[in-house]
């Protein structure tokens, strides 16, 4: 029979094939879908010294063990925050076992004394087969930095703090891995806004994971003063009650600070406190009239203007004052380290600076630490051993370069590379912008051991990244500022330079966003990045 024209049995066929085509999506989307692959063993920030990828690969399952030295308590406690890093999210025991040195039992080892002296203090060996993950190091250091490796091998939903699918497999192969420079720092500014201990502990952590070894902790400013001093209440019940914007404020008390160097120390990070001063003091001047050169105090102060108050220099109540800071400081400080900042000390004539310097660097001493100070110390004369924390953005001012090679080590910190408060682009709805924009790539590529014309990387201390807090109030202002930026400071400071590449970076840290999410961490999606959908 002939057909009448346009008809066609084609849409019944159409038809039966979207049905069958339903049917075969209806079945596959039944099927539980193929897990990921392990990440490859260089996809980690900072990027490791050395990769050598091969073999099977390990997965952590209902068996799997973590064991650690018989007699060493630091390994105990390394193995003891990789078992509550891992338990919630795959669900397994994963107990802490003993282990006599020499064994060759499977799981998850960590071993202390790895005879490669290369490693150093913080170095770590990373070795994976399909029967066993084993970390070694020469110190608990080490290990605990060949964890947050190892973590960051394992699928993002590790970090999640409930029952996840896995599998959790780590590739096999070989890292050999220790950090460029000694000193790898973030500040926290916690006196322009106050920030709580809880929320301290969390940026800890977040520093933790990429083997951040330093937190500088801004404790005075012009707008709050945040540590308790027994010998001056009134720093913190009066200078202490405000902060940017007229907020209540807040100060740590002895107590407090102490638990945040336990918990940073848990972490093998290092506290080092900063009092600023000449300049910087409004909060003390307001606090004690005494500390005024004309025995009046001024208001308190919740504006953002700097360079306008200053230490009254010929006075000896003035290093009274410096004197019980420092001991009482000190005496709660266990790291070497205490900050005296010495930046834009506007209303310090120079010579008074100089002078001021010559007297407050060797009361640091006195109490057993070395002094840091902002890089404008290097215009005075610095203490042998003293450090100069630089911030500009030229790398040519005379007299860092001229202290560098007299013997003063140097922190950078270019404020257009390392400024976690500067704004990425003009859009961006906190931040400073006095330094310019400064987007992901502009803070990850530059060379820290180039960087000071002039000055030879081995006068380079390491590296910091500091967070001001004049437009952060909370702890998602300061996720949304330090990532994606952070884990490329820790790079500079952690990786050998011949890792450091732009192209390689940008997908390494586009394959952290999961991560984060997993977290918690609000991040900035940079268009430079090629993140992940969403």
């Amino acid at each position: 029979m002939r057909r009448r024209p346009g008809t066609s049995r084609f849409p019944r066929l159409l038809c039966a094939l979207l049905l069958l085509a339903g049917a075969g999506t209806t079945a596959a989307t039944a099927r539980p879908a193929e897990p990921a692959p392990a990440a490859p063993l260089g996809r980690v920030i900072p990027a490791p010294a050395s990769v050598r990828p091969g073999g099977s690969p390990y997965e952590i399952t209902g068996r799997t063990r973590i064991q650690v030295p018989r007699h060493s308590r630091e390994a105990r406690r390394v193995g003891a925050y990789l078992a509550e890093l891992l338990r919630p999210s795959t669900g397994y025991a994963l107990p802490l076992t003993s282990s006599a040195a020499g064994t060759r039992d499977g799981g998850i080892r960590l071993r202390l004394g790895d005879p490669d002296r290369a490693l150093g203090a913080e170095g770590y060996r990373l070795a994976v087969t399909g029967r066993a993950v084993t970390i070694s190091a020469r110190t608990d250091a080490g290990l605990f930095h060949g964890v947050q490796s190892l973590r960051q091998l394992l699928p993002p939903d590790v970090e999640r703090r409930s029952p996840q699918p896995g599998p959790w497999k780590i590739a096999g192969g070989t890292v050999t891995d220790a950090p460029r420079f000694a000193h790898r720092g973030a500040m926290l500014d916690v006196a322009r806004h106050f920030f709580p201990v809880a929320q301290v502990k969390r940026y800890i952590d977040r520093l933790a994971l990429y083997k951040i070894n330093r937190l500088h902790l801004h404790l005075s400013d012009d707008q709050g003063w945040r540590i308790a001093v027994d010998s001056w209440p009134r720093l913190t019940t009066y200078g202490g009650s405000t902060q940017v914007g007229g907020g209540p404020g807040g100060f740590y008390t002895k107590d407090d600070y102490r638990e945040i160097v336990r918990y940073a120390g848990s972490r093998h990070l290092t506290v080092v406190p900063e009092i600023d001063m000449p300049g910087h003091t409004n909060a003390a001047l307001a606090s004690y009239a005494r500390l005024n050169c004309d025995g009046t105090a001024p208001p308190l102060y919740t504006g953002t203007a700097v360079g306008f108050s200053s230490l009254c220099v010929p006075k000896r109540d003035t290093y009274d004052f410096v004197d019980d800071v420092v001991r009482e400081l000190a005496a709660l400080t266990p790291g070497p380290y205490l900050h005296i900042g010495g930046d834009e000390a506007h209303s310090t004539p120079h010579a008074d600076y100089t002078a001021f310097m010559d007297r407050v660097q060797p009361v640091v001493a006195k109490y057993g630490k070395t002094v840091i100070g902002w890089h404008q110390l290097t215009g005075a004369r610095p203490a042998p051993g003293a450090v100069a924390q630089y911030w500009g953005r030229s790398g040519t001012e005379k007299d860092v370069v001229d202290a560098a090679r007299a013997g003063t080590r140097l922190i950078l910190s270019p404020a257009d590379r390392a400024y976690l408060d500067m704004k990425y682009t003009k859009d961006t709805p906190l931040g400073l912008d006095w330094a310019g924009y400064v987007e992901v790539r502009q803070s990850y590529d530059w060379d820290p051991g180039a960087y000071v014309k002039g000055v030879p990387e081995e006068a380079v201390l390491g590296v910091e990244a500091p967070l001001w807090t004049e437009t952060l109030s909370t702890g998602a202002h300061l996720d949304y500022m330090a990532f994606p930026r952070l884990p490329g400071i820790a790079e500079l400071g952690w990786s050998p330079g011949a890792a450091h590449g732009w192209d390689g970076y940008r997908t390494r840290l586009a394959a952290q966003a999961p991560r984060w999410d997993a977290l918690g961490i609000g991040y900035y999606r940079s268009p430079q990045v090629p993140w992940p959908a969403p």
